[in-house]
């Protein structure tokens, strides 16, 4: 996943380079290389402390200059601010929630989608699809942050930072140029709209801020690569080859070995990148590719009957099902209905069908995180442990607050922007109230935990 993920972002480089300054195709492999060796250094030599620390920086220039974009076109005169967006655009182009159809709307390139495709993403994807940042149950990609954070209260807040910065506010200045693109460029279709943002960099970003805006695009890709090095490396080392090729060896080694392996997971992205040639599709990939795996990194937090071969099969069948799929010809996202109950079947019958993990394991795992719940209810009495406080009912009333918080956020942001402020003020009572479940659950759980 890491090396698919640096292709693809390594693709999504190749067009900025090519549009903005013309470089030929050619040559624009080898100067995208040379800028993933540069990141692969600093990774290799940093570490996460170094990958953190950039980080932060490349994400408030990335954003900044997404803004200035936005503002800029927006407000040019063949846009002529907000007023005239919607004036040049029919209304359901400004609609929160896709045309749920099968025809194009009102000859306008905007998007719709079928019935089936719409519940495969609002019912299926978000607790089915193992996505990096969005996985479901815990991952490492947000749980090497929050461990990495100062103490428990900092990993929260920081990953609810994320959740809000990440879901609710970055996509809108890429929302208002895709729609003023719609209007300046009526020839942009499905197979060249990638250049839809880079034509909006070259014709109305002055020089200076162009290099800006250049600079943000190098913090956006140095920002992904980097992450990815230093996460695929720390697996590698930590969970492979110090459990199983060289156990017992100094810290030195080990580190010496993740700056060997950030260099070769470089090289292998590389090759990578020579086969991505859509950017839409690598993501569609890596969602397809995770299809039904989501709910076994749930369950296993709730189910003492989940075991390693559960996982493994869950990892594994959406790849054996993804060529059934394609050579059936199911697009995405109509494909997760046949890869996530495929997988879901297989890991299930895989975990009837192999030993549970040995009851000193479960113990352990116990005794570690307390897992609640009636699932874990023979674990719990074999350990002589006593009724843990019941805090599903609180987890349920966070998640719940903190969905209606960030979709608040979300469309509240909208409707300011577009000028709607009776609906931005009820978004915003409705985030004011998800905020205030989110508060009151962290402080239940946390008092819980103490008595």
């Amino acid at each position: 996943m890491n090396v698919i993920i640096i292709g693809w972002v390594n693709s999504a480089m190749i067009s900025v380079l090519t549009g903005i300054f013309g470089v030929p195709p050619e040559d624009v492999i080898l100067y995208v290389f040379l800028c993933m060796g540069l990141v692969a250094v600093y990774s290799a030599i940093s570490g996460l402390w170094g990958v953190v620390v950039t980080d932060a920086f490349q994400f408030v220039l990335a954003m900044s200059a997404c803004i200035i974009l936005a503002v800029i076109v927006v407000n040019s005169p063949e846009i002529g601010g907000i007023d005239g967006l919607k004036a040049k655009l029919p209304p359901s182009a400004f609609e929160f929630f896709p045309n749920l159809g099968d025809s194009p709307l009102e000859g306008a390139k905007i998007f719709s989608l079928s019935i089936f495709s719409f519940f495969a993403f609002i019912g299926i994807q978000w607790w089915a699809s193992w996505y990096p940042g969005a996985e479901p149950g815990g991952g490492g990609y947000i749980a090497q942050r929050m461990m990495s954070a100062k103490n428990e209260k900092h990993s929260i807040f920081a990953t609810l930072f994320f959740q809000g910065a990440h879901y609710a506010l970055r996509p809108w200045p890429w929302i208002l140029a895709a729609l003023a693109a719609v209007v300046l460029y009526p020839e942009l279709n499905a197979s060249n709209s990638k250049n839809g943002y880079i034509m909006l960099i070259n014709d109305f970003m002055p020089v200076g801020l162009k290099g800006l805006m250049l600079a943000a695009f190098f913090a956006a890709y140095m920002s992904t690569v980097a992450t990815q090095l230093n996460w695929g490396t720390s697996y590698i080392v930590n969970d492979f080859y110090k459990r199983f090729i060289q156990p017992g060896k100094t810290e030195k080694q080990y580190v010496v070995a993740s700056k060997v392996i950030t260099i070769l997971l470089m090289i292998v992205s590389a090759f990578v990148t020579l086969y991505i040639d859509r950017i839409s599709g690598a993501w569609e990939f890596i969602i397809e590719c995770g299809a039904g795996l989501g709910l076994v990194l749930i369950l296993r937090w709730y189910w003492w009957r989940i075991n390693a071969w559960s996982e493994i099969s869950g990892m594994a069948t959406p790849f054996i099902l993804l060529p059934v799929v394609r050579y059936l010809g199911i697009p995405f996202p109509d494909s997760l209905y046949v890869l996530v109950f495929g997988t879901t079947f297989v890991w299930l019958v895989v975990t009837f069908l192999t030993k549970p993990e040995p009851d000193e394991i479960l113990l352990s795992f116990y005794d570690k995180v307390r897992p609640e719940g009636k699932l874990w209810e023979r674990i719990r009495i074999k350990g002589g442990y006593p009724p843990a406080p019941t805090m599903i009912k609180y987890q349920l009333t966070g998640w719940l607050s903190g969905v209606v918080a960030i979709y608040s956020l979300l469309f509240g942001s909208g409707s300011f922007i577009f000028g709607d402020i009776a609906n931005a003020l009820i978004y915003g009572v409705f985030l004011i109230l998800g905020i205030a479940g989110v508060i009151f659950t962290l402080n239940k759980m946390t008092g819980t935990n103490k008595s």
